[in-house]
């Protein structure tokens, strides 16, 4: 066997997996201090979350990749750690970093037990074939109930009792012994070390000074600095510059086997030179490609665009940077006549979409104008045709269309036995279906119903946080799509049609939904010097109406006493006035009227 093969052969690559702070940051802290790969200067918490977002929330948004060593038995070990995300929006981030590796730790909280996004990511694993270590996590807490957690994650995710290590990740107990049980459970890459270069793009990020940074996983051949190498997807071909690893910064090398983890820089500048999922090969070979990432599907869209017209050139650019950095988000330009010219984005979730643009205006300085959320509908024309429409303003309203078809999830929830009542009502009255119920325990509950996505993504998961005083969780996955009696609800602003504020509802609930929305617009919007008329329309048929007042002077107070003509003559004076001024008036409606339909209170 070749020193390279042997190389290979101590190699190890694993994930960290969980649901939302179960402690996955604060484990990769621990096995990063234990193997000496920080000192003692540099330690800090959450080492690997290393985005402002990330430390402020206390969530981690990118999966994070880290190389460290470790002995057992007098055999040193290469190991490759990818910290993941535990939200459900950012489950892509997840499956590639399963793409990346051998085995994965499925870390569970035991005080919390298992959690929805915890079987989700199960799931995932077993999908892609990867070995599975249940690890239960915050023994050292005094609500933790390690035998229940246990019984929960054998009935709910069939993996042993016997099987699952006990640690506590803050103090480091049992997490050396998890480490001598990872080496002997986790296989070595398959990939050979001796055969042609093939290489995965896991990730990518973009650097003002040296252009876009790779992040690659080597699954065959051996890639050395000066290389020739080629992009098999967009064919264009580069020389490395610098190679190397993550320790956790960027540590240059000379050279990386099959199985080794690390990046590539080449003094690539266009950012739509690289995509993540495509194979890395040398020139001179012609390699089959690997088979790469599935397309991730947007289910939410909005529209964003910049708060002054001269920006948008800017945040093009900056929009681009952050597809380089999360594939999981597209856009296309798209113009609206009351915003003008900005992009339509698509997002895997409400969440994703908030953190894209918090990172907008952090990382570009631009201030952007987000419209509310909404999803994508199928269209049935007349005529047999089929369209898909990611916005309102795309429904035809001429009356040729037959039928609208909705996104349809199958949503998991795991809830004490106590909020049952209370989430059954939730999802009846977000016309949901009832699947199935299971208990897990004495206490809590797994419910499972089929629910429209345009449900979920408003203010479902706080509705049921409330209705579980924080103990309930969510995931969900979108299964196809279901024909219902659906409306586009129009917002007119002074008779004019403001095509951002239309939405896309049952309709049911159209006049509600119009109703609540006019009423927020109505705080919303300043008094101008005439009547402002606030309407909600389904077709051409008004369904709700508001008006914002008038700001008015007083032109009677200069008259005292005398005929009451004279004061009548002056207030048709000031009415024609008014009149006057509306039909040549503008009315400006601030940013804030952009969100009220997403903070919409409707328990109202």
């Amino acid at each position: 066997m070749s020193s390279a093969r042997q190389q290979a052969q101590l190699i190890r690559n694993f994930c960290i997996i969980a649901h939302i702070d179960h402690g996955k940051s604060t484990l990769a802290d621990r096995i990063l201090e234990i193997s000496g790969t920080v000192n003692e200067r540099d330690r800090r918490d959450q080492m690997l979350d290393d985005m402002d977002l990330e430390r402020e929330r206390g969530i981690t948004i990118k999966a994070k990749a880290v190389e460290i060593n470790w002995t057992k038995d007098g055999v040193d070990y290469l190991i490759h750690l990818i910290d993941t995300p535990g939200h459900v929006d950012f489950s892509y981030e997840v499956s590639r970093a399963m793409a990346a590796c051998e085995g994965a730790l499925l870390l569970v909280d035991a005080a919390q037990g298992v959690e929805a996004q915890t079987a989700a990511n199960a799931y995932l694993a077993i999908e892609a074939n990867l070995e599975i270590i249940p690890v239960l996590n915050k023994l050292d807490l005094p609500t933790a109930r390690p035998d229940e957690v246990c019984e929960e994650i054998e009935h709910v995710l069939g993996l042993p009792t016997d099987e699952v290590r006990h640690i506590s990740a803050k103090s480091g107990q049992g997490v050396v012994e998890l480490l001598d049980v990872l080496v002997d459970t986790f296989p070595p890459p398959t990939g050979d070390p001796d055969s042609s270069l093939r290489a995965m793009v896991f990730d990518s990020h973009f650097d003002d000074y040296r252009g876009v940074i790779v992040y690659i996983r080597v699954v065959d051949g051996t890639i050395k600095r000066r290389d020739r190498i080629k992009m098999c997807g967009s064919g264009k071909s580069y020389e490395v510059l610098e190679l190397g690893k993550f320790r956790p910064q960027m540590v240059a090398t000379e050279k990386m086997i099959a199985g080794e983890v690390g990046y590539l820089i080449c003094n690539i500048k266009t950012i739509h030179d690289i995509k993540v999922g495509d194979t890395i090969a040398h020139v001179k070979d012609d390699v089959e490609a690997l088979a790469g990432y599935e397309e991730p599907v947007s289910y939410v869209f909005c529209g964003i665009y910049p708060a002054t017209a001269g920006d948008y050139d800017g945040l093009r650019r900056a929009l681009g940077r952050l597809h380089l950095n999360d594939a999981s988000f597209n856009f296309v330009p798209e113009t609206s006549d009351a915003l003008g010219f900005g992009f339509r984005a698509g997002f895997l979730g409400l969440l994703h979409m908030e953190i894209i643009q918090e990172r907008l205006e952090r990382e570009s300085g631009i201030d952007v104008v987000q419209t509310p959320p909404n999803v994508t509908y199928t269209l049935t024309h007349k005529d047999g045709r089929e369209e898909m429409i990611a916005s309102p303003s795309k429904l035809p309203t001429d009356g040729s269309i037959s039928e609208i078809a909705e996104p349809i999830a199958d949503v998991s929830m795991i809830v004490p036995h106590t909020a049952i009542g209370s989430l059954m009502k939730l999802c009846s009255e977000r016309r949901g279906v009832f699947v199935r119920t299971d208990y897990l325990g004495t206490t809590r509950v797994l419910l499972q119903y089929k629910l429209p996505l345009a449900e979920i993504i408003f203010d479902f998961y706080d509705r049921l946080k409330s209705a579980t005083r924080g103990f309930g969780t969510m995931d969900y996955h979108v299964t196809g799509y279901q024909a219902a009696n659906l409306v586009k609800l129009r917002i007119l602003v002074n008779g004019v049609d403001v095509d951002a504020l239309s939405f896309i509802v049952h309709r049911d609930v159209a006049e509600r939904r119009g109703r609540q929305i006019l009423e927020k617009l109505k705080t919303e919007i300043p008094r101008h010097m005439f009547e402002v008329p606030l309407q909600a329309a389904v077709g051409g048929k008004i369904i709700a109406r508001e008006s914002i007042r008038a700001m008015r002077k007083n032109v009677t107070a200069k008259c005292y006493g005398g005929d009451i003509s004279r004061k009548r003559k002056l207030l048709e004076k000031q009415k024609a006035g008014k009149r006057r001024m509306k039909t040549v008036g503008n009315v400006e409606i601030p940013q804030e009227a952009f969100f009220a339909a997403l903070k919409l209170d409707r328990e109202k």
